[in-house]
């Protein structure tokens, strides 16, 4: 199946129209669920949350100014009493609360420092700087069972290498990465306490 002229603009035409990415899938036929919704955002197309969010906003501000012109009807009959709770009302509705979103961060970008659940000893890491100061900086296509497979270094440099040295038995890294990478379980446990 290939995306024609015809098929994108009845997918953008259903789209716009607030139809479901499964109806318009069973509608063009030949295409999944999640092939229409990779298309929309490839095209690029408004999210549709926020489009009939707008949508309603607009004619709120009708039927408030509809309201207001009672109001000095009403202001003559009794002037604080109906005012004070149509103005809260009229706060409350007209300002939504922001939604709290977390930041995207595109792909390739590095992550931000995330927090660690094992706490690793200043020993440990002592001893793994003064491991990889004498490691033997391999490539991938040189690792082998028997190196340590220890990666340093951001993958997307060319100073990305791995450890090299000899691994410790049944595992995949040399003694000081191990130290690192497992903990044993005694620790583990007393960490959940």
């Amino acid at each position: 199946m290939s995306w024609t002229d015809e098929r994108v603009e009845l997918l953008k035409k259903m789209w716009g129209e607030g139809q479901s990415a499964s109806q318009i899938a069973k509608e063009l036929g030949g295409v999944t669920r999640n092939a229409v919704i990779g298309k929309v955002h490839r095209l690029g197309l408004s999210n549709r949350a926020g489009a009939a969010g707008t949508a309603k906003a607009e004619p709120k501000p009708a039927p408030k100014a509809e309201a207001a012109k009672p109001k000095p009807a009403a202001k003559a009959a009794a002037p604080a009493k109906p005012s004070k709770p149509e103005v809260v009302m009229e706060t409350k509705s007209a300002t939504p609360p922001p939604s709290p979103r977390k930041q995207i961060i595109p792909a390739g970008q590095p992550l931000p420092p995330q927090p660690s659940a094992n706490e690793i000893s200043p020993e440990a890491l002592a001893k793994v700087n003064a491991v990889e100061k004498k490691a033997k900086k391999l490539s991938l296509m040189e690792l082998t069972e028997r190196t340590c497979k220890w990666p340093v270094g951001d993958p997307a440099t060319e100073n990305f290498w791995f450890c090299g040295l000899p691994v410790q038995q049944g595992k995949p890294y040399c003694e000081a990465h191990v130290g690192v990478a497992f903990q044993p379980m005694s620790a583990r446990r007393d960490r959940r306490r």
